[in-house]
């Protein structure tokens, strides 16, 4: 069942979708009145572009493919980021992620569209595909989150299919775990690599999609930034986007990618608006930075990339003008 019949089986004609205005830019006319990013024409030479978080130039390798195939932004990022959640030496996307403290895989992820729509599921068992249910609560309901047993509930009736997530590697890293039971974060792995993606396709529209079992061994119900809309993600397709990955918490707290894509809007380039949004972290009161990693990706309009850490190590994967490359980012704690 589609938005728009569930919204009149419901008679929910009260609800209000916030929808986005779309740029297009062309070659012919440039709009002089929206925000500095917008002002000039895109370079459409540059596009199609797909970025994401950490070393996964097999999710952007895919990503690009539907792309070049002529498919849409929203489309590119689902794909690219199930590439992960099926790759079960990933342990902290989909099948084969850590559990939490108590043996159990949850699953956050959140995609959002050209036009400001967006879903979103947290604490989600069972399913291995969380970007794609994420995709169906943005598409067939009136909402934008779904959690716990309400979310994979949703998912079985919408055709995903049940099945163990937790692996033997997985089970047994846990049970190593339990031995101390402690957890401390580790640079540059904080017991997680989120995956996110940004992708622009040959329209010049943006879409994005973040996906993540979270903090290995973390309490039961834990949930971060991954499936927060503006923090985890954000996306403006007048502006850019962002995504987030690292300590969760730290990102929530700063509203971090909807920061970083406001920063774009007022003329800052992708890399110093992750600067600034970095900025606003590590100089929190009693900020302790040196002992986390958060890290962000940026794109904005005409498909002009940034990256930036509080640590050394952290990287992007970026395919454009047909090279698919690991891209180091720079830091703010130089020693």
């Amino acid at each position: 069942m589609k938005r728009r019949n569930f919204l009149k089986k419901t008679s929910l004609t009260s609800v209000g979708l916030a929808i986005g205005s779309t740029l297009l830019a062309s070659e012919e006319t440039t709009n002089t009145t929206t925000s500095p990013n917008t002002s000039e024409e895109y370079n459409k030479a540059s596009l199609p572009v797909v970025v994401a978080t950490w070393k996964v130039k097999n999710a952007t390798a895919k990503a690009m493919e539907i792309l070049e195939a002529g498919g849409t932004a929203l489309d590119a990022v689902e794909q690219g980021c199930m590439v992960e959640e099926a790759d079960i030496n990933n342990k902290s996307v989909g099948k084969g992620g850590l559990p939490d403290r108590d043996g159990k895989l949850s699953l956050d992820a959140c995609i959002m569209d050209k036009n400001g729509n967006c879903g979103s599921v947290v604490y989600l068992q069972d399913v291995t595909h969380a970007i794609s249910v994420a995709r169906k609560v943005m598409e067939d309901t009136p909402h934008v989150m779904l959690a716990g047993a309400g979310a994979k509930k949703f998912a079985l009736e919408k055709g995903f299919q049940a099945e163990n997530l937790l692996t033997d590697a997985a089970k047994e890293a846990w049970e190593k775990w339990k031995v101390e039971a402690k957890y401390k974060p580790i640079i540059n792995i904080e017991n997680h690599d989120t995956i996110g993606m940004l992708a622009i396709d040959k329209n010049g529209d943006i879409a994005g999609g973040c996906t993540s079992s979270g903090l290995a061994y973390k309490l039961d119900g834990r949930v971060g930034d991954s499936p927060i809309i503006g923090a985890g993600l954000f996306i403006d397709n007048e502006v850019g986007g962002c995504v987030a990955t690292g300590l969760g918490e730290e990102v929530v707290k700063t509203v971090g990618s909807f920061l970083v894509v406001e920063l774009m809007r007022q003329g800052k380039t992708p890399q110093e608006a992750c600067e600034e949004a970095i900025g606003r972290i590590v100089n929190k009161p009693n900020s302790n930075y040196k002992n986390f990693q958060v890290g962000y990706i940026a794109i904005n309009k005409q498909g002009e990339t940034g990256s930036y850490a509080i640590h050394e190590w952290f990287s992007m994967s970026k395919f454009q003008d047909g090279v698919n490359e690991q891209v180091p980012s720079d830091y703010y704690l130089k020693q």
